[in-house]
């Protein structure tokens, strides 16, 4: 019997991979919003990185700049030691992002990734107040490490930390408990009764938009209450921008809209405009109580993404027109959205959600539905995830600078996995879903399935 020979990803390549399984190939090259594998197949990609890549794949306005830097020695690593790279970078980002907004914040350059800021700022709340306690959201995600961990809410990720998780209460996000039911009360509530058990926090942490937990949106109203509540009681308000922000939304910040001014921000993902690691912790200034050194990491310090978060918020953030070009394109994606839920009312309920171009679809009654329509797609040539607890929404992170007609394209062919998918019937076939999955595992799953059905 011959049996295939493993690729060197299945012999040494932990069984933690997850994107992998989703979207079974191997990429070769990249450009704006099109990946192209080793075999020369070409994708539409709906995924962006999980919301890295805003600017596209090798966008040619950041990558030159990049190559410049390169071909001229610059320094690459430098810790948290000045150089011209980071100096450019500061002045870019003041210049253009907190000056117009009227911000007064301290950067804080963390280690690379996202869940680096989450930890910093937590650190940084609890310093600066005294109390240990935080309080963060249902179905919120904030990442993997310990503290951050213990702030998500998706029982997958706390399981994995295999040690007991403490020091932050979960309040119900807006829209929780139903459309009708006031979540801020509660919290008010909880608050104002010593006898409620919820110790006073050092800090509130809330996504404006929650990605990994189901493109959940909460309101400016539930927003500006949150931060009315938060001052009132002398908590820190921390946005988790991580996802939302960086133009997500149609504004660089996704909570600018709401009016609020929150006393932290976590930025990581596009903040760099290239795909390159970068993750920054953002605070009102009289909260950098920090003493030098009491907060670090060896790469804290990536001198080519600040070349290329520079060039980013040259090249897009000076004036408005940005910020246009993405909201007539999250209008584009709202309406089709809307339009493919009614179009297949009759079969399936679908529920559009999500703001800018942050969207999603929910199958609340047919939870297995996206990650067949996540199979089908890939098979077109399309490149897309879901989120939430179930896997339940179908969810849309194509890069802001997607050109008009592949966007077209791309949200044609996710009608078209709809209407295969619902036409097979075989998503009312498969109603037993694994519990404690990743989104990526849930997906590899249903392959499995569509497989044994006989879908090519």
């Amino acid at each position: 019997m011959i049996t295939a020979t493993p690729s060197v990803f299945e012999r040494l390549e932990s069984n933690v991979r997850g994107y992998c399984r989703s979207f079974p190939t191997t990429f070769a090259t990249a450009e704006n919003a099109r990946l192209i594998d080793a075999d020369g197949n070409s994708y539409i990609d709906f995924l962006a990185g999980a919301g890295t890549l805003n600017y596209g794949h090798n966008n040619q306005s950041l990558k030159q700049p990049l190559l410049d830097y390169l071909e001229s020695d610059g320094v690459l690593h430098g810790l948290d030691m000045h150089t011209e790279a980071k100096e450019e970078f500061l002045e870019t980002l003041e210049r253009h992002v907190l000056w117009p907004l009227e911000l007064d914040y301290k950067v804080q350059f963390t280690g690379p990734t996202g869940t680096n800021a989450v930890e910093a700022a937590l650190k940084l709340a609890r310093k600066v107040t005294g109390r240990t306690n935080v309080v963060s959201f249902t179905n919120g995600f904030h990442g993997v490490s310990l503290g951050s961990v213990a702030a998500t809410a998706n029982s997958h990720f706390r399981d994995a930390a295999g040690t007991p998780l403490s020091n932050v209460s979960f309040m119900p996000y807006d829209g929780y408990l139903g459309e009708d039911v006031d979540t801020l009360a509660f919290f008010e509530k909880m608050l104002a009764d010593s006898s409620s058990g919820l110790d006073k926090p050092a800090a509130v942490l809330v996504e404006a938009i929650q990605g990994e937990g189901g493109i959940n949106v909460a309101s400016f109203d539930w927003l500006r209450r949150l931060e009315t509540i938060c001052n009132d009681n002398d908590i820190l308000l921390i946005v988790d921008d991580i996802q939302a922000g960086c133009g997500r939304t149609g504004t660089f910040f996704s909570f600018e809209r709401a009016g609020i001014v929150p006393d932290i921000v976590t930025l990581s993902k596009s903040l760099s405009g290239y795909g390159l690691p970068m993750s920054v912790v953002l605070m009102k200034s009289e909260l950098d109580e920090w003493k030098p050194g009491e907060h670090n990491g060896t790469f804290r310090g990536n001198n080519l993404a600040f070349v290329t978060a520079t060039a980013a918020l040259k090249n897009y953030w000076r004036t408005s027109d940005f910020s246009d070009e993405i909201d007539e394109k999250a209008t584009l994606v709202a309406d089709r959205f809307s339009a493919i839920a009614e179009r297949f009312a009759d079969e399936v309920k679908l529920v559009p959600k999500g703001r800018g171009m942050m969207r999603g679809l929910a199958c609340p009654d047919v939870p297995q539905l996206p990650d067949l329509v996540v199979a089908e797609s890939f098979q077109n040539g399309l490149i897309i995830e879901t989120s939430g607890t179930d896997s339940h929404v179908l969810k849309f992170l194509a890069p802001l600078t997607i050109e008009g007609d592949m966007l077209e394209e791309g949200l044609d062919i996710v009608e078209s996995a709809f209407e295969t998918v619902i036409e097979r019937g075989h998503h009312r076939q498969s109603k037993n879903q694994p519990t404690g999955m990743t989104e990526t595992e849930h997906a590899a799953d249903e392959r499995s399935q569509v497989a044994s059905l006989g879908i090519d």
